[in-house]
């Protein structure tokens, strides 16, 4: 299960707006995804028409510890493949009474790992502030989505959570996914402008491509107890939040694979050095050829290997996808089509690979592994497009 904290403690930057769309639009992707409410204003829970009246038990119960209450216990179905866990008033009080309390910072970690095994994704809003509630979401998570407004302060208020975030890492030793996403963005604005291209300059790398532009019906949604994909599927706030899900995921396959490749380029490194080491005897003079055996020398193993890059044949593209029957290549160079482009099985391993002579130009492209269609795990040069996902490009000179 993936956990995402969407974490902010400047306030009015759109933080629960996101934490409730995104998750919902994963789940309309299909995605498992729990939505868990830290924030004591209860506001998940408004904003998806859960009767406050209603709410028996919160996240309060789960973390407090006195009873035994776990997350299962505390979830509404919000949807097909949609759940929350939410929130109350009560959870302020979290903060006092559990001070000096032991592992009162991993409290939530400990109850999520309870139910992981039945989700894809779980979502948390965090309240804007600092102290146990964010800190426990924030140890709960592997990545950190930061929502930043376009407006006077939102400068302020990133370099802030992004020192904070840091502080974690620090004194935890874990090393978090941080991404940034711009929200509530008027385009129309001069400001709004030069604030996002501030964000990107200063940032850059760790800025979503997708960004969210100010919409009503964002707004209309909340008020009506709906998510955006079901109040105003057709709106502008739907495209950019199906948009921003579809980046979620690709960016997950990508580093999926990344660590995939990794293990096995790591597997393959130290069973080398074991034939190695017991063939030295009959090798006599002849000494071992060093294998790499630090992450950065795998990846660089792996970016010689992998990927798109130009030969004297033509462009050479290669992937390594195990246990697939079908790979090809669908790119605007062959009108995106997924039957025009077949790769061939290079080694019998799980490389597949194919050379083509492309004028030189910009082509974007995706391979279609098994049917389902993916970028490029072994090239970072990503665009996004119209339906909210992820190409990869090449440029041949």
């Amino acid at each position: 299960m993936r956990i995402i904290a969407v974490a902010n403690q400047k306030g009015g930057c759109g933080k629960t707006t996101t934490a409730i769309n995104l998750a919902a639009c994963l789940a309309r992707q299909g995605r498992r995804t729990l939505l868990v409410d830290m924030d004591p204003q209860g506001h998940c829970a408004v904003g998806l028409a859960v009767p406050e009246d209603q709410i028996a038990r919160s996240i309060y119960h789960v973390l407090q510890g006195e009873t035994r209450v776990g997350m299962s216990e505390i979830t509404w179905q919000i949807g097909k493949d949609l759940d929350l866990a939410p929130s109350a008033s009560e959870v302020a009080k979290l903060e006092q009474e559990l001070a000096g309390a032991a592992y009162r910072q991993d409290r939530l970690a400990r109850a999520l790992s309870e139910v992981a095994s039945g989700y894809d994704y779980c979502v948390i809003d965090c309240p804007p502030s600092i102290g146990l509630l964010t800190g426990n979401a924030i140890r709960a998570s592997g990545e950190v989505i930061v929502p930043v407004d376009t407006g006077y302060f939102a400068l302020h208020g990133l370099t802030h959570q992004i020192a904070t975030i840091a502080e974690h890492e620090a004194e935890t030793g874990r090393n978090l996914i941080i991404r940034i996403l711009a929200n509530l963005y008027d385009v129309r604005t001069k400001h709004a402008r030069r604030v996002l291209n501030e964000v990107r300059k200063k940032f850059s790398d760790l800025v979503f491509e997708t960004h969210i532009n100010f919409n009503a019906k964002l707004r209309e949604a909340t008020g009506y107890g709906q998510p955006i994909c079901d109040y105003a599927p057709s709106s502008p706030g739907h495209r950019d939040y199906m948009r921003l899900a579809n980046e979620v995921i690709s960016a997950g396959e990508v580093d999926t694979v990344h660590h995939e490749l990794l293990e096995q380029a790591s597997m393959l490194a130290d069973r080398a050095g074991e034939l190695l080491a017991t063939s030295k005897p009959l090798l006599g003079k002849f000494e071992a050829l060093p294998i790499p055996s630090t992450p950065d020398e795998i990846d660089r193993k792996i970016e010689r290997i992998y990927g798109v890059r130009p030969t004297d044949g033509g462009v050479r593209f290669l992937i390594h996808a195990p246990g697939a029957k079908r790979v090809s290549l669908a790119a605007d160079f062959n009108n995106w089509s997924p039957a025009a482009t077949e790769l061939r099985s290079e080694d019998g391993n799980g490389s597949f690979g194919v050379t083509l002579n492309l004028d030189p130009g910009r082509y974007r492209y995706r391979y279609v592994v098994d049917g389902a269609w993916l970028p490029d795990p072994h090239n970072t040069y990503v665009e996004s497009n119209p339906y909210g996902e992820l190409n990869s490009v090449v440029e041949v000179d």
